[in-house]
This record gives structure tokens, sequence and C-alpha cells, in this order.
């Protein structure tokens, strides 16, 4: 309406009349800025996630989409409007399914439950696979969601109470995460919702070419705006190259300087409104000198290419020998050559990065950010500032999803270095297109692969040759090509094993850590041979992986003795029923590694801390979903037999938590599931002799560190990792060709959490599905030629049913209670699957991901 010529706007938010007179915005940015209704989330602002779902009228509708114009008398009813006994019955059947992991997409997938089961009291399993269509979920795999969405109509439908939750936590037992109910509801605070008075804007502009050097950077036009604050540029910045490993990442680019990719960072710009940050970034104007691009691996090695770092276009170079691949190749009955390719493929984490910073103390400054380890920023915030790590306090909010995207800096940084610069809090947030722009990916590797066997199908040799294109800056670029290069052995036993790998700049989207760590891309090579020396044997695929499979004892590839916990033979003994049910079915196996390895320091560390009768469990691993604090807190359970409510995990925090390395390499399970039962192996001695109250203020550490051996080590048999978990899974197709089944059996040791386990394996085969058959990141000429919503991410509708089979090896291993990590390798065999599956429907044996020619992508032009 409009009265005495100004808008208002009148309509109502969960039972709340609203009439707001002011600009017309979308009814997202109403919600959480205007009104601080913050359980609605912002994903991508594109309509394409589904993250920001309320109801209009009773309708689910994407708050990104519809202006307030167009609300005019009508009822909003966002997560905070659900009636009590709503949030009772939701929160819990999430929780009780585990429908729960990093808690994005969750307040908008309960809002497509209540859409639905509001108007149909009995929905069926298709019912609700297209309510929550529009939806994605990055963790899952949908099973889960699906499962608390029939459970969420039963209470409503039957009116039945809630059950409370299991007040002794402990392993293998069915238990309810801990931090399910404020993720579900919405009143966990991701980074974005963080609300600080005087808080200021700022964002980045980017590079406008692939290759240019920065001749001129202007801000007079920027500075006539009224929101105006600053420009900082590379001059600002004490030291202005950052990097894990290498420190090659140029915080901006600096004037005179280069630029390597779209995504680099030629200044920042602040501003005193979120609404006029892009306008203020589009007033300042940079000159360029347009140079040509480096776009492929063999452009970026040609004798004249020009050099993308001052130390050449080589990050670096792996060379892995045990045996005599060559004289084993000659000698061997049987030999499979091919070419296999793999594209670079987006992260798509529902929570997009986001950092808020602030001034704390004298000359320091607090960062709060949603990444992969506190510590990594504190490490790379303090070298940026030149300021003692001390003076950087780093605490993490919720994080909704990394998946290894999360691992470098994006936007952590530049909010330090505004708020230490300004002396006022700051936000710094990509868009979503912004994140698709900056954030690496995982590696496109073209692998050129031979493999061997005898007459009888025993695997004799193994060469192979990966080049693996590492864009424009270093990331974890090394260790995901040695990764890659080491688990090329896949979880077979033979000897001779001889591996090249190049990691290789290029003016392209930087390439990092993504889940599988680089294994994802030689596995699907690797598998795909095996299938064509089984072809000339005339062997089954099931048998002649069966024939060759590790057993505990074997001297793996690497020389490492495998352990009595070493589990590949049950897991394609779990899995044979469904391979021989069908002439569609592929099956892939894979191995992937618990913990850094290979010689390199790493460490677990946890505080049980007594504070007013609680013990806080106090350690800095990360959680992205996969449920770190909820296996502390088994763990500390299982050994002192506390009850949940004597236990509180801290979020992560430099000041209070302990360093427990970064969530990578499936590790934390492992190193800081130990690290917690040794402080709780301390803590039950204590209790033994006292009450816990009467331990008010005492502190109990442990620490776990592993003990490897580096990859060049001359021992006859080194240790690489500390413990490796086995997966085999098949993948079985319809009679159209269109995904039907998947069984999925994996050896991770101990169950920590039942529904935590089974979820990431379901979440991780959908991830492996995608990277299979739709999903793909294109770029043309150095630049995206993508968004969120065409990356080719599966939809609940697209998702077959998913079937887990949890096994162990013949022992356990003695660390953390015999666990082993699974985030990663549930991903590994299932694109290789795909590609079995699809060679055994139609009889072309395609050497390339995303597969091509089948019923979800056809062939390129």
């Amino acid at each position: 309406m409009v009265l005495e010529g100004k808008a208002v706007y009148a309509f109502s938010v969960n039972g709340n009349q609203i009439s707001y007179e002011g600009e017309d915005k979308k009814l997202l940015r109403f919600l959480r800025e205007d009104l601080n209704l913050t359980g609605t989330k912002d994903g991508c602002s594109e309509g394409a996630c589904g993250t920001c779902t309320v109801l209009i009228d009773g309708k689910k509708t994407k708050a990104c989409v519809p202006s307030l114009s167009k609300l005019e008398g009508k009822s909003i009813i966002t997560i905070e409007g659900l009636t009590e006994r709503e949030d009772e019955v939701y929160s819990y059947c999430f929780a009780e399914a585990g429908a729960v992991q990093c808690g994005f997409c969750t307040p908008g997938m309960i809002l497509c439950a209540k859409s639905l089961i509001d108007v149909e009291k009995n929905p069926t399993l298709d019912m609700v696979k297209k309510t929550i269509k529009g939806n994605i979920c990055r963790c899952t795999g949908y099973k889960k969601i699906e499962e608390a969405i029939l459970m969420a109509a039963t209470f409503m439908r039957e009116d039945k109470p809630v059950p409370k939750q299991e007040e002794e936590p402990k392993l293998t037992k069915k238990f309810r995460r801990v931090d399910a109910v404020e993720k579900a509801l919405g009143t966990g605070l991701y980074t974005d919702d963080i609300r600080i008075d005087g808080m200021v804007f700022a964002k980045a502009l980017r590079s406008a070419y692939p290759r240019a050097r920065v001749l001129e950077i202007d801000s007079s036009e920027a500075e006539k705006h009224p929101d105006f604050i600053r420009m900082i540029t590379a001059s600002d910045i004490p030291e202005n190259k950052l990097g894990h490993l290498t420190q090659d990442w140029d915080v901006f680019i600096a004037k005179g300087d280069i630029t390597r990719y779209i995504g680099d960072a030629i200044c920042l710009v602040v501003s005193k409104r979120r609404e006029t940050l892009d306008e203020i970034a589009s007033l300042v104007k940079v000159d360029y000198e347009v140079l040509k691009p480096v776009l492929s691996i063999e452009e970026a090695l040609a004798e004249e290419a020009p050099l993308i770092h001052e130390g050449g276009n080589t990050l670096s170079v792996e060379h892995i020998v045990r045996g005599d691949a060559d004289s084993a190749i000659a000698n061997s009955k049987h030999v499979i050559s091919r070419i296999y390719h793999t594209p670079y493929t987006e992260h798509a984490f529902m929570e997009p990065e986001c950092a808020v910073a602030l001034s704390e103390g004298k000359d320091g400054v607090l960062v709060y950010t949603s990444g992969q380890s506190i510590y990594d920023e504190q490490h790379e915030i303090s070298r940026m500032l030149r300021l003692p790590t001390s003076k950087v306090h780093c605490h993490s909010m919720l994080v909704g999803g990394g998946f290894g995207g999360k691992e470098d800096m994006s936007v952590q940084h530049h909010a330090a270095l505004a708020a230490w610069i300004l002396k006022q809090p700051v936000k710094v947030k990509l868009s979503r297109q912004e994140s698709l722009m900056v954030h690496p990916k995982r590696h496109p590797m073209d692998i050129e692969l031979t493999t061997a066997c005898d007459e009888n199908g025993k695997l004799t040799a193994m060469k192979a040759v990966i080049l693996a294109n590492t864009g424009a800056y270093a990331s974890l670029g090394g260790p995901v090509l040695q990764r890659a290069c080491t688990h090329a052995s896949g979880p077979y036993n033979f000897q001779n094993f001889d591996v090249l790998g190049k990691a290789i700049y290029t003016n392209l989207v930087p390439a990092g850590a993504f889940r599988g760590f680089g294994v994802t891309q030689s596995c699907f090579a690797v598998e795909s041979n095996i299938n064509l020396l089984a072809d000339e044997l005339g062997l089954d695929y099931w048998t002649f992986r069966r024939l060759n499979a590790l057993k505990p004892g074997d001297i793996m590839p690497n020389g490492q003795i495998a352990g009595g916990d070493t589990g590949i033979i049950e897991c394609l003994d779990a899995v044979k029923e469904a391979y021989f049910a069908s002439p569609r079915s592929g099956i892939a196996c894979a191995l992937k590694n618990s913990g850094v390895g290979v010689g390199v320091p790493d460490s677990g560390r946890c505080i049980l801390s007594v504070e007013q009768g609680i013990v806080h469990i106090r350690t800095s691993a990360a959680c992205m979903g996969q449920g770190v604090a909820t296996m502390c807190t088994q763990m500390l359970g299982e050994t002192c037999s506390l009850k949940t409510s004597q236990m509180l995990v801290e979020r992560p925090d430099t000041v209070r938590t302990p360093d427990s390395g970064t969530s990578t390499a499936s590790r934390q399970t492992v190193f800081t599931g130990e690290a917690v039962k040794r402080a709780a192996l301390q803590l039950k001695d204590a209790l033994a002799e006292k009450m816990l109250a009467d331990l008010e203020g005492r502190e109990f550490y442990g620490e776990y560190t592993s003990e490897t051996d580096p990859i060049t080590s001359t021992k006859k048999n080194p240790v690489s990792h500390v413990a490796y978990s086995y997966s085999a899974q098949v993948v079985t197709l319809d009679e159209s060709g269109r995904l039907e089944n998947v069984v999925a059996a994996c050896d991770v040791g101990t169950i920590v959490n039942m529904q935590a386990l089974t979820g990431q394996i379901e979440g991780g085969v959908a991830m492996g599905l995608g990277y299979g058959l739709t999903e793909d990141f294109p770029m043309k000429d150095g630049y995206l030629d993508v968004k969120y919503g065409t990356l080719g991410l599966l939809r609940a509708t697209d998702v077959p049913n998913i079937e887990v089979k949890l096994v162990e090896g013949p022992n356990k291993s003695p660390i953390a209670y015999g666990v082993k990590g699974v985030g990663e390798l549930c991903t590994i065999p299932t694109a290789p699957a795909c590609q079995n599956a699809y060679y055994r429907f139609d009889g072309k044996f395609r050497t390339s991901l995303p597969l091509e020619e089948t019923a979800y992508r056809k062939k390129k032009n």
C-alpha cells in the first residue's frame, strides 16, 4: 500500500502483524536483517538451494525470491514460528533419524516437511522426495531427511509423545547428536548470524581477467559514495603472501603485479551498509594490461610458457617406486593401458564463506570463522599482520559444510585485516557466485595407467603418470597429488608399483583439498583398468577383486604390512549378493588413510576441565557436519560413564581449546577421539577416588601423536599411515539406465554413532554419484561458465536407495577404541562403480568423468 506517497508493506510473520515502511527488498533480507530471524539461512540468494525456505500462506517458498511488495496481506511462517509441539516433534525426528549434519539446510527442510504434513497426514516416500526436491542437502544424501519427515508425520498423525534422550552416551549405541536441536530449529549461530553494534561490511574487488598486470587502482569515485569507509590494498598489509604449505597466494594483487586467476583480490572496499557494497566496488576503477593466460597443463609445460610463479609452473613432483614395475609388466601375461580424465568439481557446501572480525586488546584481533581449523586461520592471519599468535584470537561458529573447501583462507584474513586497520567490527561474506570463483576445487587430473596381471589373474604391477591441474595457487595441491599417487595401488596385494605425479600451475581456479583428497581421481582410473584385465581373463569383476584383495599380514604396495583390522575382503563379501543380483551392477573398491601420515607430525589434543559440576570437553577439532562434538561426548561417556547432563563440548577457540589439527584426512575421530579417551582415562582414575563435585577446577589433558614414516623411507616395511579404512560399493542401474540401488560396504572399525556413521556414508555415496554422473565445473577462457544451480548437484528425486553394510576386519586397532575414519572413504569408489555399471549396461567403456552418454548426461559436442 502507499501512504502519503510512501510505500508501506503490510503482512504477518509468525502471527505478528508487520507494517514496514522502507525500501522494497527481498523477503530473505528483511527476515534476517530487519527482524533478526536468522533461522532462515542464506545459501545462494539465487533460488537454487532452498536453505531459505519459508511458508507463505502455507506454501513452501524460497525467501530469496519474493520482494516485500509481493507479500501484501500474506502470512509468513519461518522456522521460529513453529508451535511448541512442532518444535518438539521435528527436532526429535530429525535428530533421531540422523537427518542433521552440518545443519545449514535443516530449517528449510523442516519447513518443507511442515508444508506437506499440514495437508497430508500420511505421506508416501515419493511425496516426501518431491516435497524436498527444491532443497539441496550436500551432507546426508537425503535418505535420513526422508526418514525424519516420515517419522514426524507418524508422530503428528498419532499424537505420539516424544521420547527423551539417552542419558549415558556410549560407543556403538544409538545416540542423538548433541547439536541436532539447535541446528534443526535455527537457534544455533553460523558466522553470518552474528550481529554486532557498529559492524561494517567489506568486499573484495576481484580481477577482471585470468592474467593481467594491474596498472592503476583508482578509488576516487567510490570515495564519493556516502557509505564508503575505506579501500584497502596490498600497500596496507604487513605481509602479502599466504598459503598452507607454500606461501604463494597474494592477499591482494599489488599495483604492478600480475593476476593469476579471476578470483584474485585486487583490493577490499568497506561500506557502512551491506546493501551498498557491490555499488561501491563497481566504482573502483582498475586499469589492466591484459596478458594471455595459461589455461592447460600442456600450455603450462610448454617451453615458451610464461611463469605463473617465480619458481616455474610445476608446483610439485612425486615419484613413488616399489619393486620393478617395468620388468613385471614386460613379463606379465595380461597388460592394460588407458588414459583417464577427471574434471574440476565444486564442493557446493551449503553455507557460503563468512567471517566477522573485531579488535581485541591492544593491537589484537578476534575473528569468528566457519573454517576447518581455527589454528590454521590463526597462523595465517598472524603471519599476514606480523603479530604474535597470542594477538590473533579465532573462534569457530557452526560450520555449514566444508568437504575440504574451507581449509584455505577465503574471507577470514580480509575480515581480520579490515578490523585490525579500522578498529571496528567487520563482516566479509562471499556471494555464492564469488564462492564458486574463489575457493579451491577438486583437482582435474589426466592419468595414464598401465596395469598387469599373470595368467591366473593375480595383479603383478602398476605404472602410472598423473598430471594434476593445481590452478593458480598451491593450496594443498602437493599433498593431494601425493595421496593420488600413494593410493593408486588400491586395496590390493601386489609388489611392483611405479607412479610419477606432477602438479602444474595454470591461470585457472586453484585446486586443493576435496573429500577423497586425490584418491577419487586415481581410484576411478585404477578400478576401471582392473575391469579390462578381468575381461581378458574371463573373470567376473567381483571375483577378480576378491582374488587380489589385501588380507591382514599382506605387504601393501607401499611396503606397509596390512594390519589385523584390514577388512576389504569382508567388504567384498558383504556386497557379493548385490553384485551378482543384476547384470547391470557395477563394482569398485577403495581404501583411505586416517591421519596425515607419511612422517608428517600429526596430533590430536583435548582438555577436560571440571567447571561448576560440568565436564567441559575442549578441543579445536572442527565439525563441518560429521559430528565431532557427539563423537567426543560418546568417547567420554564410554570411558567415564558420565551422563549427558554432566558434559559440555565447547566450540573451537584458540584461547580455550588446544590445537587438534585440521579437520582433514579423515583424522578427527581417530586422533581427537584418542586424545579424548586419554584425558578421560585420567578423569576416570580421579573419579575412582573423588566425586565429580570434588574435582572442581581440575583439568585433564590428553594428546595422541601418530608415528609414521616419510614417503622417502628406506625401511623394508615403513608405516605410511596409522590406520586405513576400506570400502566396496555396488551401483545397480534399472532397465532404462537410471540409478536403481547402491550397496556400500565399509570397514570403519568400531561404530561410534550409528546415525552419524550411516548418514556420512549415504551422503558420501550421493556425492560420489554426482561426481560420476552429473557434476561438472565448466570454465571458458579462464572464466566461470557455471552457477550454483547448474553444477549438476543431485536432488532428492535423483538419489536411489542406498543400503549401508558395516563390517570389520578380523581385529581392531588399539587406537580410539578401534575407530577409523569414514568421511572421505565413502565417496571414493562410487564413480568407478558407476563406470562399471554402465560398461555392463551398454558395453561402452568410458574414460572421463562425469560419464557421458548416460541417462544423466549427453555426449559433449
